[in-house]
């Protein structure tokens, strides 16, 4: 077993793998970049070593420099995690050659399984599903006709240099399959000038559902169940889980088995994933595979009890597979949620700067740790009061839950999710907490369009549905009252003129179109040592129990006699009175007003907000990589305006309106922060 192995990655997986290496007594060596001198793997390590500046680019991607912070430190192994250099057949062969030990799968198989074309191929002779099509150009309809009934209907006819939509048709029968070549080819040729038209297998419904293989250097393959993938966001996981609620026993075998016979193929020596679509008829079809740990490892290993990155690295050591397939088992139902710096409600751009508060749920299960199961995980490679750096992926967190079944671990991460705190940047846990509460993603019956589907017009905080929305207005009424229970307690008032508290309260709200609500409430009952109290809301009354101290943005209680957790802030919106209560991804701003107070609020001037329409300001903190225009210049709405960088991605801004460009406020290569005035208008 090595003594030493380097980690080169950074993050929540750069983390978990020191945790096992820990665990089995290995010595661990990080690697980092200058925006990463105080992050938490490098504490986490044994050693670390400084590879360059904050871009990947000159630093996590620097082949070179890793292999020689191997030799600095001794380190006898590379772990590659996921992302950067994980699947670089280059990296893994210099790797090999210098001696080190590259704990992932040889180079050769990273070669066969990275060629889309190739990887497909292998498939075909492995005997693996592929989605069937023709892939030579097709010369008539009559053609077209005959190959996709050969296919079988429905097919997809598409232009060879197809994109955005053009030269893209769905046929279910043959006159369609006639009509939609003749019309692809058309377009095609007066798009792209190219008018080869392919047909192929179209998937109705389509899953994305990956089965987890692990090989080892004597032969042995084996699969670890499935994972459900399908909810995603512009072809990025959102939510993960394992097992998948749609398959059946007979599918899981099929695909299971077909999987092992590519891995197999290609000699594959470590854990990896082979991803399949997977049709509404259950007709599955080898996608492609990819040969690193994948960052929803951990709901397999809640659900099988294995550490997957201590297999890899015993695998790497060149010893057996510890189980044979029968050995795999499937317990429980697990989740994973990716916990991203981003805003939501601003159509999710990027959210940087410093973690002012960070406090995950408490944990029951660890990673690295297979023995204590059932229970909340959460992986992350940050800490309180650290820094979410622009230049690297936005996940900042993984949460994991493991549950009896499905309805129980659906209600154990909402749970979780309510327990999440955040502050400093925006995160995209409201959205988590709206789609794990949508009627079809509880009921299973979900596919890879879902979030395009409800919703492709942006989120917004209507989009989050709430069973008790009343429950919100009492918390506030509830936090309110033990907040007037403390300051009555106040030592050294006048006689006569101390606090005094009543029974009768309004809860003010801003409904999303900015408008007061109010609704009356009664606080009785309240009972002094423990602030038990019982409001009641309109014909509801909710019984309600905490021991959190005030102050404490986590609050968990009891509601009528079943637990809870909420979040509570004072003064953390725009209004220095109102109370900030989240729950179940839902949030609204209330004060709590004596009636006399709430009829006095009512007679307040309104104040507008100011009128920012004629600047451009900066939707995120970011790097400016462009600005496209220039003063005096006259802009249509749609036109580019400027170019942002924020964490791997690049953000257009456009013109929102006619206007002629007055005074540019900031220049290319400048770091903005959020709402920093990039240009302004005449």
């Amino acid at each position: 077993m090595f003594k030493k192995i380097l980690i080169a990655n950074r993050g929540e997986i750069a983390c978990r793998v020191i945790k096992t290496a820990r665990k089995m007594g290995i010595a661990t060596v990080a690697v980092y970049s200058d925006a990463d001198k105080d992050a938490r793997h490098v504490e986490l390590a044994d050693e670390a070593v400084h590879i360059g500046a904050a871009p990947s680019r000159e630093s996590y991607l620097q082949a070179d420099r890793i292999i020689a912070a191997c030799r600095k430190t001794g380190a006898e192994a590379v772990h590659p995690g996921y992302g950067f250099l994980s699947e670089n057949e280059g990296f893994a062969r210099k790797v090999e050659e210098e001696g080190i030990v590259f704990i992932g799968p040889k180079h050769h198989s990273i070669a066969a399984m990275g060629d889309k074309i190739a990887s497909k191929k292998l498939a075909g002779e492995a005997r693996v599903n592929t989605i069937p099509g023709w892939n030579d150009a097709i010369d008539t309809a009559e053609r077209a006709v005959e190959i996709a009934r050969d296919i079988g209907y429905p097919v997809m006819i598409k232009a060879s240099a197809g994109g955005g939509g053009k030269g893209l048709r769905v046929a279910f029968n043959d006159k369609e399959a006639f009509d939609g070549f003749t019309s692809c080819r058309n377009e095609a040729r007066n798009s792209f000038g190219d008018d080869r038209v392919f047909i192929e297998k179209f998937v109705e419904e389509p899953r994305h559902i990956e089965i987890q293989v692990l090989g080892d250097a004597h032969g042995n393959v084996i699969y670890l169940n499935e994972r459900e993938c399908s909810i995603q966001r512009r072809h990025q996981k959102v939510i993960e889980e394992a097992p998948s609620p749609f398959i059946s026993d007979v599918t899981r075998k099929a695909m299971g088995e077909q999987a092992v016979a590519l891995a197999k193929a290609v000699n594959y020596q470590s854990a990896g994933t082979v991803e399949f679509v997977v049709g509404k008829d259950q007709s599955f079809y080898f996608l492609e595979m990819n040969t690193r740990l994948q960052v929803e490892h951990p709901v397999t290993e809640a659900i099988t009890g294995l550490d997957l990155v201590e297999l890899m690295i015993r695998v790497a050591a060149g010893e057996k597979l510890p189980l044979a397939q029968k050995d795999v088992q499937r317990n429980g139902w697990a989740i994973e949620c990716r916990i991203n710096a981003e805003d939501p409600f601003r159509n999710f751009l990027p959210s940087t700067g410093r973690l002012v508060r960070f406090q995950p749920p408490k944990e029951t299960m660890f990673s690295a740790d297979t023995e204590n199961l059932y229970g909340v995980r959460v992986d992350t490679g940050v800490y309180d009061g650290g820094e979410i750096p622009m230049y690297y992926d936005s996940m900042i967190a993984k949460l994991i839950v493991h549950g009896r079944d499905r309805k129980h671990a659906i209600a154990m991460m909402r749970e979780a999710l309510n327990g999440f705190v955040i502050r400093g940047i925006s995160s995209n846990i409201p959205f988590q907490a709206a789609l794990l509460a949508h009627p079809n993603f509880v009921s299973g019956a979900f596919n890879t369009g879902f979030i395009a589907e409800h919703y492709g017009k942006g989120f917004h905080a209507e989009d989050v549905p709430h069973d008790d929305p009343d429950f919100l207005v009492a918390l506030a009424a509830y936090m309110h009252r033990r907040y007037r229970a403390r300051a009555s307690g106040i030592s050294g008032q006048l006689s006569g003129h101390g606090v005094k508290v009543g029974e009768k309260f309004v809860v003010v709200a801003l409904d999303p179109k900015g408008q007061h609500v109010h609704t009356p409430v009664t606080v009785t009952d309240f009972h002094q040592p423990t602030g038990a109290s019982a409001v009641t809301v309109g014909s509801n009354t909710y019984k309600i129990d905490s021991q959190a101290p005030l102050g404490n943005i986590r609050v968990e209680g009891s509601v009528n006699g079943r637990g809870f957790t909420a979040q509570v802030e004072r003064g953390a919106g725009k209004n220095p009175l109102a109370l900030r209560i989240a729950h179940n991804g839902r949030q609204v701003e209330a004060m709590v007003l004596s009636p006399l107070g709430a009829r006095l609020l009512e007679l307040m001037p309104y104040k507008a907000p100011p009128d920012l329409s004629k600047f451009l300001m900066s939707p995120m903190p970011g790097l400016l990589v462009e600005v496209s225009v220039q003063p005096g210049q006259q802009v249509q709405a749609g036109e580019k305006l400027a170019v942002i960088e924020a964490m791997k991605m690049e953000n257009v801004l456009f013109a929102t309106q006619d206007g002629v460009v007055g005074s540019i406020n900031a220049a290319k290569g400048e770091s903005l922060a959020v709402d920093q005035v990039i240009l302004e208008f005449a």
